[in-house]
């Protein structure tokens, strides 16, 4: 079965296939092309990750599944949130935005912080009940930067657990721990287990 990811990263689309490789969907990426842009005008994960998913399967004619996430900081009342990607502006690079975000808990006992992945599936674009599968990484917000690996906040998203920032941990062990990985596992079961009713 063709199903369409509402995005055309490569990281994404790769972790996707091997988790659901066992359900036999062949997984493509969206065209990268300006009518597959749409506006994230929703103010929850929830709500973005649908307005992709229906606008790519609207355009495509195919199921689709898109994600969305972002991180939430306790001190900052949950900010950046939808707007993870754009904390620092709209064309803010992740240096800038962990610039400002080292700036805005300076002097702050209160560091808690965590990475929530919204995935969602439609069967097409109007589907009146979307698969819906939610995870979070909780962790704090490190003082300074560390480690090279990752992307986004990886390098001030520090782990308790492993004592390492997210940009300090192996591949292996952020997919295993790490929002998008539980949000994968999670639709990947849930899709098993809805498969047969959905398109039968």
């Amino acid at each position: 079965m063709n199903v369409m990811l509402a995005s055309g990263n490569q990281g994404k689309l790769a972790e996707l296939q091997s988790a659901m490789s066992h359900l036999g969907l062949a997984l493509t990426p969206q065209p990268k092309t300006a009518e597959y842009e749409v506006e994230e005008t929703g103010s929850t994960f929830v709500e973005n990750a649908i307005i992709k998913a229906r606008h790519a399967s609207k355009l495509s004619g195919l199921p689709c599944i898109a994600d969305d996430s972002g991180l939430m900081v306790s001190a900052l009342n949950d900010r950046p949130g939808v707007r993870t990607a754009r904390f620092a502006g709209e064309a803010a690079t992740s240096e800038e935005n962990m610039a400002l975000m080292l700036q805005q808990l300076a002097g702050k006992d209160d560091r808690k912080a965590q990475f929530c992945c919204v995935l969602v599936f439609v069967r097409h674009a109007a589907d009146p009940l979307p698969v819906i599968a939610t995870a979070t990484w909780s962790g704090e917000i490190a003082k300074e930067k560390s480690g090279a690996e990752g992307f986004g906040y990886d390098p001030i998203f520090y782990v308790p657990s492993h004592e390492k920032t997210a940009a300090e941990l192996t591949k292996e062990e952020k997919q295993r721990m790490s929002h998008r990985g539980q949000a994968v596992a999670i639709l990947s079961k849930q899709l098993a287990n809805q498969l047969a009713a959905t398109f039968n």
